[in-house]
């Protein structure tokens, strides 16, 4: 269990994009949350990353999983940030939430300044934190690779935001000094999906044309648990543990120093899940 400064305490999230820009799901998911299998107000839901202007990426709504891949034991996706940018989301999203129903977090991609602007504007919402998203692996920004800006980011963000700040992380990230630079900045660390190189070195991706994308689930704990691991022993700050795919993952990812679980790529595949894990762990715990 993870509890904030502003009082917000969670034990599970729903991982940014998951359900979506406004927490309901997206529209393969809907019928789900109508017969009763998916139930947003049992997570926290980080909404789907804003940028400060409209991104194209990859994703095209009238074929989504043109982007998507899955594969055994996880996903492969290379959305690139598709995104109608944060004043699209103010307009027409932002006045909609309701964190007292279910909770929801900001996230946020961009360069320090683009991050400030996107910040004060959030501030006008019911929102119970905000996710800065230093690891997205579509894309070929340099916040992936550049520790000084990372945690410039966390500054200025943490500087405007009247709302508790979460740092998503990659396992290609440099760790150590990313965690000492972000002391008393941030209060928990999500974990992003997992380069496909890094994955399957000298493999060709199937999304190659795509960039390759990124790989979540099962097939990616061995790199994501061990960034857990990691974590927790170097900090105090809590770690949100991603890429559940089976409900022993939970109890594992405990195991390894996880505050929280994050349900994330399982939505893809098996949007059941998540809601079915919790109620089965909340018996058990």
């Amino acid at each position: 269990m993870i509890r904030l400064s502003n009082g917000h305490v969670f034990k599970y999230m729903a991982a940014s994009g998951a359900l979506a820009f406004d927490g309901l799901g997206w529209p393969w998911e809907r019928p789900l949350r109508w017969i009763g299998l998916l139930d947003e107000t049992a997570f926290t839901t980080v909404i789907k990353t804003l940028t400060l202007k409209p991104r194209r990426g990859n994703l095209r709504w009238y074929n989504p999983f043109g982007c998507i891949r899955l594969i055994s034991g996880g996903t492969l996706n290379a959305v690139g940030l598709t995104n109608p940018g944060i004043e699209w989301w103010c307009r027409e999203i932002g006045p909609r939430i309701n964190s007292s129903k279910a909770p929801m977090m900001g996230s946020i991609l961009g360069e320090p300044k683009e991050l400030a602007l996107m910040m004060g504007m959030l501030n006008d919402f019911d929102l119970v934190g905000i996710e800065i998203n230093a690891s997205c692996p579509n894309t070929r920004d340099d916040l992936l690779v550049n520790t000084e800006k990372i945690i410039e980011s966390c500054e200025v963000v943490k500087s405007i935001s009247r709302f508790p700040v979460i740092l998503k992380l990659s396992v290609v990230h440099d760790i150590r000094n990313i965690v000492d630079g972000v002391k008393g900045l941030t209060e928990a660390f999500s974990i992003n999906s997992v380069p496909w190189p890094v994955v399957f070195p000298g493999q060709r991706s199937p999304l190659v044309h795509l960039g390759g994308g990124g790989v979540s689930g099962k097939v990616v704990q061995p790199y994501t648990w061990k960034l857990v691991k990691e974590l927790s022993e170097m900090t105090m700050v809590p770690v949100i543990g991603p890429s559940v795919w089976n409900f022993e993952d939970i109890a594992n990812l405990r195991d390894l120093g996880a505050k929280a679980i994050s349900f994330g790529s399982v939505f893809l595949k098996y949007p059941w899940r998540p809601n079915l894990f919790i109620r089965k762990d909340e018996k058990v715990n």
